[in-house]
């Protein structure tokens, strides 16, 4: 289904298992994927009673990619007008990567509406560049060059991230999958929305969340890293 969320701009929602009884769930994916990364969640938690809801943000999969919109605020206000639309309640909030920062300013620009619990997977969080206030993150001319190669070459760009993205090999196909799943995006989203993630921070957010919340993050990160 789709979701209008601006004029021109409709938002592609994934919702399995909807119905009475069912325990909402609703799945942020990571850049530079779209919610397909999902999919091995969307095959098991549909029967333990799990309602799977996920949406491909804006400039990704099959949500249309306009070429503005790509900031924190206005990418969580997707968000917020999606579950509006589909009158989610009392679920769970999954992000992972820059989806668990979306997840995060989300919480503190909504006042956690609709949301009982938060999950934060690997999430870009507070920031993605270290600046002054934040220690953490990768260093700016990371960041900067990782954009410089999105420029030159999209296609041989999420190979090498494919290969950072996964701590043992998985095999051939996987990358293959997670580079596809990347060319399903338009590349100036990619390209602007990296470019937000490099000077956002969601420190003064985090004191907003009103919800019991869970962190998990691989100890192998090297995008984000763990320590």
């Amino acid at each position: 289904m789709f979701v209008t969320v601006e004029k021109d701009v409709h938002i592609f929602v994934e919702d399995i298992n909807p119905g009475p009884g069912s325990k909402p769930v609703f799945f942020v994916h990571g850049w530079p994927l779209n919610h397909q990364m999902y999919q091995y969640q969307f095959n098991i938690l549909p029967q333990h009673g799990f309602r799977c809801i996920a949406m491909d943000i804006r400039g990704n999969g099959q949500s249309d990619k306009p070429w503005t919109g790509y900031t924190y605020d206005r990418l969580a206000d997707d968000i917020a007008i999606v579950l509006e639309a589909l009158q989610i309640e009392n679920a769970t909030l999954v992000g992972f990567s820059v989806g668990g920062a979306l997840s995060i300013r989300y919480m503190s620009r909504y006042n956690g509406r609709r949301i009982s619990k938060l999950a934060l997977v690997d999430a870009v969080s507070p920031s993605f560049v270290k600046n002054q206030e934040s220690p953490y993150g990768v260093p700016k001319e990371q960041a900067d060059a990782l954009i410089a190669q999105m420029y030159v070459n999209l296609p041989k760009f999420l190979s090498d991230v494919s290969l950072s993205f996964f701590n043992r090999n998985l095999g051939a196909a996987t990358l293959e999958w997670f580079s596809y799943l990347g060319m399903q995006s338009a590349s100036y989203a990619l390209i602007k929305s990296l470019q937000a993630a490099a000077n956002e921070d969601v420190t003064k957010d985090l004191s907003k969340i009103n919800v019991p919340t869970k962190i998990f993050h691989g100890v192998h990160d090297q995008l984000i890293p763990y320590k």
